[in-house]
């Protein structure tokens, strides 16, 4: 990780719940004024990268990659995003939703997003 910051005016939510086989809805993001996310920011290297855009499903259209500006306390940096190709809805795994909010915590998140993370509705019960 070389860094955090906020993604301003998008909004975390889920989507393909029914689209990509998995128990719940996969991690999305979608424009919302007003809105942000906290992210982590990792120097990639152009073959992981690779690698990434496949597991991600950005070469089979699953996802599509952006590449937005990130506030930083040292200014702004320009990252890479993946966003769902499709409709927003559907829940969460207890498990994945967890496994999301551990990471944001581990990557020192303001405890009040944490939490609002972690309160989020899911599909089964919690961890």
């Amino acid at each position: 990780m070389v860094g955090t910051g906020w993604l301003e005016d998008w909004r975390l939510t889920f989507a393909g719940e029914d689209e990509v086989g998995w128990e719940g809805a996969v991690t999305t993001i979608v424009e919302s004024p007003g809105d942000r996310i906290f992210v982590a920011l990792y120097d990639v290297h152009p073959w992981d990268e690779a690698a990434l855009d496949e597991v991600e499903g950005a070469n089979a259209g699953t996802y599509t990659k952006l590449q937005l500006r990130v506030a930083t306390l040292d200014g702004s940096a320009l990252a890479y995003v993946y966003v769902f190709h499709g409709y927003e809805g559907g829940l969460p795994t207890a498990w994945y939703l967890s496994e999301i909010a551990n990471a944001a915590e581990k990557a020192g998140a303001p405890d009040d997003y944490v939490a609002a993370l972690r309160a989020r509705p899911t599909r089964t019960v919690r961890p």
